[in-house]
């Protein structure tokens, strides 16, 4: 039996789903979601209350949940879920409280490990602590805009 590639998304617990996804898009090139056609159709035919919707940058969006994908990988171009690596955000009630049990490493070009940590700084993220291996590696540990721990090497 041959197996196909796996579709898979890791879901993020959040405080803000549509601005954690503007973060870990900007910082992995990958693209934002938009299931503006899915919604609209979503109203039109009374399946969807008005208040589980939200606008973001111009969409409309699905209030407390938003995707990334990777811009290579397909989607459908109805509902504008990707059909291959994604980060899917969704917002709960409860805070943060512990270190992360998974998380992202983002890797830079040869050399340029500095630039990319100082890219991520703009875009919100902040530095917890640089870790040097030696010949096994230097990398930095950072937190996203809502605290969750992620590496750059």
């Amino acid at each position: 039996m041959s197996l196909s590639p796996l579709n898979w998304k890791l879901v993020i617990d959040t405080r803000d789903a549509q601005t954690l996804a503007d973060f870990w898009a900007a910082a992995l090139q990958y693209e934002v979601e938009d299931p503006t056609a899915l919604i609209d159709h979503l109203l039109s035919t009374e399946a969807l209350p008005e208040a589980a919707v939200a606008e973001h940058n111009g969409h409309r969006v699905f209030r407390g949940y938003a995707a990334v994908r990777h811009p290579e990988d397909p989607y459908d171009p109805f509902t504008g879920i990707g059909k291959g690596r994604r980060l899917l955000f969704q917002d709960v009630p409860e805070p943060k409280t512990v270190k992360n049990r998974l998380h992202i490493d983002i890797h830079a070009e040869a050399d340029g490990l500095d630039q990319l940590v100082s890219h991520l700084e703009t875009l919100g993220a902040t530095r917890v602590r640089e870790v040097d291996k030696g010949p096994a590696g230097r990398w930095w540990v950072l937190r996203d805009p809502e605290g969750n721990e992620f590496c750059a090497a």
